[in-house]
């Protein structure tokens, strides 16, 4: 079965996923060729080892509490607040408490 990606126009649910969360997964929303958005879901204590994209990024804390680390520089990023990552940017992100966030990822050719 294939994964459905939203269509233009297509409303999509971004709310918490509250006492739900520990039964959700990371799935991508949609993706064009320039922009992809997915919902990155972490349970406490799991991560995103270091990495950079060659795009640029934001972060939205959806619920939870994530540890973002750029260039060595570790922020906490909690519900309700977003961070933006300049391209090629080295990060990780570790989640403190369960956690789910809203990824955009701009393309680049």
């Amino acid at each position: 079965m294939s994964i459905h990606h939203a269509q233009s126009g297509e409303p999509i649910p971004v709310t918490p996923f509250g006492d739900d969360l520990s039964h959700q997964h990371t799935v991508a929303l949609f993706k064009s060729a320039q922009l992809e958005v997915m919902r990155l879901v972490l349970p406490a204590g799991k991560s995103m080892p270091a990495h950079q994209l060659s795009g640029e990024v934001t972060i939205q804390c959806v619920e939870g509490l994530l540890n973002i680390e750029v260039d060595g520089q570790a922020t906490l990023l909690e519900a309700g607040h977003l961070m933006f990552l300049l391209g090629r940017v080295p990060h990780s992100v570790t989640a403190l408490e369960d956690a789910s966030a809203l990824v955009t990822i701009a393309l680049h050719p």
